[in-house]
């Protein structure tokens, strides 16, 4: 077995304070956000985790990429015959994670997951590059396949298929708006005192804030 018990790192660029949380969630996640997209080591600031859980009652875990947000909640796509798109589909809670790195900062969202609408679907279906609307199309995303020949021919027949036509977003291929009620700050600290605040949405639906132990 490898030993990585030295393998640490210390936590001291910044802190986070009850004074700095915004009234709202969506308002602070928009100013971490906008920290990550300006941070250089930070490639995809939109990248997040997303974890389900499966009909056999074991959590996955895949990255994919916010597109939208707003005070209603964070919408990403994807196909729905996806191992993803199956566990929504028996189980609509889900958590979406955030970690930058280079601003020792993570940011922990528990959700409920609902569809977008077929319009919402279209519009951001058809402001993708066209490789990747045909992508969508070609991929029985999760299944078996039988080598990589087999995509590189479906392809070329979608190509064909689609030459000199827009293509059409399949009815399997949309988005999910995921509806959050807590949300949790987390800032590296020393000593690994990590500051950690929550925000938890009440029945009435305000937010409340919470400071948790590291």
């Amino acid at each position: 077995m490898e030993n990585l018990h030295d393998r640490r790192k210390v936590y001291e660029k910044a802190e986070l304070l009850e004074s700095q949380m915004q009234q709202s969630p969506f308002e602070m996640f928009k100013i971490w956000l906008k920290d990550a997209e300006n941070d250089v080591p930070v490639v995809e600031a939109n990248a997040m985790d997303v974890s389900t859980v499966d009909p056999d009652g074991c959590p996955r875990t895949r990255i994919v990429l916010l597109k939208e947000y707003s005070e209603e909640g964070f919408v990403f796509y994807t196909n729905y015959n996806s191992k993803k798109g199956i566990a929504i589909e028996h189980n609509p809670k889900a958590c979406l994670h955030f970690f930058w790195p280079s601003l020792e900062r993570q940011v922990t969202i528990k959700a409920v997951l609902e569809k977008t609408s077929a319009e919402n679907s279209d519009q951001y279906f058809h402001s993708r590059p066209r490789g990747s609307q045909i992508g969508a199309v070609v991929s029985p995303q999760s299944s078996i396949i039988p080598n990589r020949d087999f995509l590189e021919e479906k392809l070329a027949e979608t190509e064909r298929l689609f030459e000199n036509k827009e293509v059409e977003r399949p009815m399997h291929w949309g988005g999910y708006l995921a509806k959050p009620y807590e949300i949790e700050f987390w800032q590296g600290r020393p000593n690994r005192l990590h500051d950690r605040i929550v925000y938890r949405k009440t029945e009435e639906g305000s937010w409340i804030l919470e400071r948790l132990a590291p």
